[in-house]
């Protein structure tokens, strides 16, 4: 029996579990199983890789897509290149190889309502995702700028400092933070909500609650508001294709 899971913390709730489950079932693949692996810490990494027979990929969240690096015996050029992992896949020698396929998935969902006025892009939060969110930006030719709630050499605005004119002057404002996930669905990132027009895209990278306090913002007014769940889809299927197994 082959093994995939998934590498993260507090990830119960995760998507990626019911999703390759579901796959298996549907498509008739009998011979694979997924699995979480939840951990408290990135260095009990190595125990799963020991005691796991016949693991030959995972997926990576958070809070460990950067951490996990080190613990790789190569990097794909486009992880290189993000500084982050969603995918590894382990090799028929037992080589580690990370992948980043949250990009592929982010481009896929965003490319079809991107319209001539949709020139530059706010993304809040510099974790893990935020990387892959901002390589995509570049590759499709949209400027960004980060948000975060200290300014560094990275961060061109903090929370306190948006206003509504730089609001007004992005048109794509993308929330890679976990603000507002499910329990905590009255949280959003705290940004001037009031400059949001029919013009903008909100996509938040959360998919339960399906409309977070974020897209509801947006969708009161009348912008488009995308959540992450194809984005998920479109980067599990990349990493479906990467680990080979069928």
């Amino acid at each position: 029996m082959k093994k995939l899971g998934l590498l993260g913390k507090n990830i119960s709730y995760s998507f990626s579990k019911s999703y390759f489950e579901n796959k298996f079932k549907n498509e008739n693949i009998k011979d694979i199983t997924y699995e979480n692996f939840d951990i408290n810490a990135i260095d009990l990494f190595p125990e799963i890789l020991k005691n796991t027979k016949n693991l030959k990929g995972l997926s990576v969240t958070i809070p460990y897509k950067e951490a996990v690096i080190p613990y790789l015996d190569k990097l794909n050029k486009k992880a290189k290149a993000i500084g982050a992992v969603n995918t590894i896949k382990i090799t028929k020698k037992g080589k580690l190889v990370g992948y980043n396929t949250d990009c592929y998935g982010f481009k896929k969902s965003l490319k079809p309502f991107l319209k001539s006025q949709h020139k530059k892009a706010l993304i809040l939060g510099t974790g893990g995702a935020s990387k892959a969110i901002a390589y995509s930006l570049t590759d499709l030719n949209i400027p960004y700028s980060y948000v975060s709630r200290t300014v560094s050499k990275q961060v061109q605005f903090t929370y306190a400092t948006l206003t509504p004119d730089i609001i007004k002057d992005h048109q794509i404002i993308i929330n890679c933070t976990p603000l507002g996930t499910f329990p905590n669905v009255d949280d959003c990132p705290n940004i001037p909500y009031s400059a949001i027009s029919a013009k903008h895209i909100l996509f938040d990278l959360i998919y339960n609650p399906e409309e977070t306090k974020f897209l509801n913002h947006g969708k009161n007014a009348n912008a488009t508001i995308i959540n992450g769940l194809d984005m998920l889809k479109f980067q599990a299927e990349k990493a479906w294709s990467i680990w080979d197994l069928h």
